[in-house]
Parts: structure tokens; C-alpha cells; sequence
């Protein structure tokens, strides 16, 4: 059985642009979102919130028709000599949208349960937003952060259909472990996909061993504490 390694590399790639990409703008939407009371927060939240519900090549059918050739961005990205569909960036596009929910939901619920009156004491004291932000909400949100990173990683690791849909299959260009698993299954090839699958369920569990000694190192130096 010829082995060849280039969707751990792809898939690693993927999944580590996705995460830093998800990572920044989870973070920024969850702050904006909870401090945020009009009308159209349960409307907003709701559509944030949608690809995690959706199945997702409904997401990835969604993404071709935004970055599709006869899309007005599509259009656009072509004038200027760049396309979307079947490329490298597709996968992290699909990717990080799967994801984001999660980084999202699990950041605003961190944030939501920070004691308000923490903030409105630093508020009080002159302290601008922006060191509001990054000096006490953050610190204190930082475990429930951790653990929302932990899970967008998981996400846009293990996702298959909206990669499917918008990058396709190509050998050494989109082609992550779970379309090799899938495309190794459909073609009998049992023993490939069974290595595939011990190798993605390796990474992801090393992945959330490593947060969750880092969340305790962190909870230990927060608050003088171990966890038992």
C-alpha cells in the first residue's frame, strides 16, 4: 500500500488557518454580540449560529453560491486573477465557517459569565475600553476561550462535506484526511481509511489532552487552585 502523507499536511494546514482565522473574529463577534441589545440580536445570533445546525454540504452549497464563477464575488475575485472554487483556500473557507459556531457560542458564553460588575469597576476608575477588554475580560474569560479554541480546532479538522462541496478532491491541493477516509472506504481501500481514521482521532486527541493541562495550568495560576 503506497502511503502518501499529503493530507495530514493539507489537513493540518487547513485546520490551523481556519483556527486563527476562527479564533480573531469568534472572539471579536461573541464581545460585540454581548454587549449588544438591539432588536436584531436574536436575529444576528440566530444566523451566526446557523452552520452549526445545518448539515454541512447545505453550508458548502451556500459557499458555492457566494464564491461560485457567476457570483458577483465570484466575478469580482476572477477580475483580479483569483479563484476560489477547487482551491486551497476553499478548504479553509469551508473550514473555518463549520468551525466558527463553535468559537462563537462557547466565547459569548465565557463572556456572558464574567461578574458585570467587575467591568463596570474598571469602567468607573477611567479605564478605556480597549484595556477593559484585554486586561480584565479577557484574562477571566481565557479557560472558556481555551476550550472554544480546542473545539474549532476539532471542527475544522474533522470537516468533510462543505469541503467537499467548494474545494473538491484534488490529490495534493484539497484533499484532507476525511475525504481520504471517505474516498479510500468507497474504494474498498478498508486498511488505508482505518489508518486515516487512528491518525485524525491521534491528532485530535492529543490536541485536547495538551488544552486540558493547559487550562488547568492557567486555572491553577488564576485562582491558586488545582482541579481534582
Amino acid at each position: 500500500m503506497n502511503f502518501d502523507a499529503s493530507p495530514v499536511w493539507i489537513s493540518l494546514k487547513t485546520t490551523f488557518t481556519a483556527t486563527f482565522i476562527t479564533f480573531f473574529i469568534g472572539i471579536a463577534v461573541a464581545y460585540l454580540m454581548v454587549n449588544y441589545n438591539g432588536k436584531l440580536r436574536n436575529i444576528l445570533d440566530t444566523i451566526l449560529t446557523l452552520p452549526l445546525v445545518l448539515p454541512p454540504t447545505v453550508a458548502g452549497f451556500f459557499l458555492l453560491l457566494i464564491f461560485g464563477i457567476n457570483s458577483p464575488i465570484g466575478k469580482l475575485l476572477s477580475k483580479i486573477g483569483i479563484n476560489i472554487i477547487f482551491s486551497w483556500p476553499a478548504t479553509v473557507i469551508a473550514a473555518a465557517v463549520i468551525a466558527f459556531p463553535l468559537m462563537y457560542k462557547t466565547t459569548k458564553a465565557a463572556f456572558e459569565q464574567i461578574d458585570r460588575n467587575i467591568v463596570s469597576a474598571a469602567r468607573t476608575l477611567g479605564v478605556s475600553e480597549w484595556k477593559v477588554f484585554w486586561k480584565v475580560v479577557l484574562p477571566l474569560a481565557w479557560p472558556g476561550i481555551g476550550a472554544a479554541t480546542v473545539l474549532s480546532f476539532a471542527r475544522a479538522l474533522g470537516e468533510f462535506g462543505a469541503t467537499l462541496m467548494i474545494a473538491g478532491n484534488i490529490p495534493n491541493k484539497t484533499e484532507t484526511i476525511p475525504i481520504a477516509i471517505y474516498f479510500a472506504a468507497e474504494n474498498g481501500e478498508m486498511d488505508k481509511a482505518f489508518m486515516w481514521v487512528l491518525l485524525i482521532v491521534a491528532i485530535s486527541t492529543i490536541v485536547i489532552l495538551l488544552m486540558n493541562y493547559w487550562n488547568d495550568y492557567q486555572q491553577k495560576n488564576i485562582y491558586g487552585v488545582r482541579r481534582n
